[in-house]
């Protein structure tokens, strides 16, 4: 803003006395007061609505930048979940194909791409394991017998 010095301000109020005289300063003096307040009030209140739409404008751009962060991060998340499926789809696959060599069957035809991955039922695995001999029921010959 304009500086104004002591010396300026003593200079102006003696030309100012000059000029209106004894009578008329105190009024000029106060009306210049009162435009002068105005005046500031009106400048903060455009500095401080400035200030407003800047922190505005800040945040809208803090939030596009967080709208962008979290896009990128769903689109990994979404390439981590297809490579999990992917190897999810694989691993059924062998799995089940030990199975078959195991139950001495065929491979079963794999399962589509897009069917969700099931368990085997109980049944099936019962019949994948081989079944343990009873007790007693052993066809080997007990040691020291022929």
């Amino acid at each position: 803003m304009i500086e104004i010095s002591f010396g300026k301000l003593l200079l102006l109020a003696v030309i100012a006395l000059i000029v209106l005289g004894p009578e008329k300063l105190p009024v000029a003096a106060r009306t210049a007061g009162t435009l002068l307040r105005r005046l500031r009030s009106g400048w903060d209140s455009v500095r401080a609505e400035v200030e407003r739409e800047l922190q505005v404008e800040e945040i809208r751009k803090a939030a596009r930048e967080a709208a962008a962060q979290a896009e990128a991060a769903q689109v990994r998340l979404n390439a981590a979940q297809a490579e999990l499926n992917e190897a999810a789809r694989k691993a059924e696959s062998a799995v089940r194909a030990d199975v078959s060599t195991l139950a001495g069957a065929d491979a079963p035809a794999p399962s589509p791409p897009d069917a969700p991955i099931d368990a085997a039922s109980p049944d099936e695995l019962m019949k994948a394991k081989p079944a343990a001999p009873a007790p007693g029921s052993s066809d080997e010959v007990p040691h020291g017998q022929s």
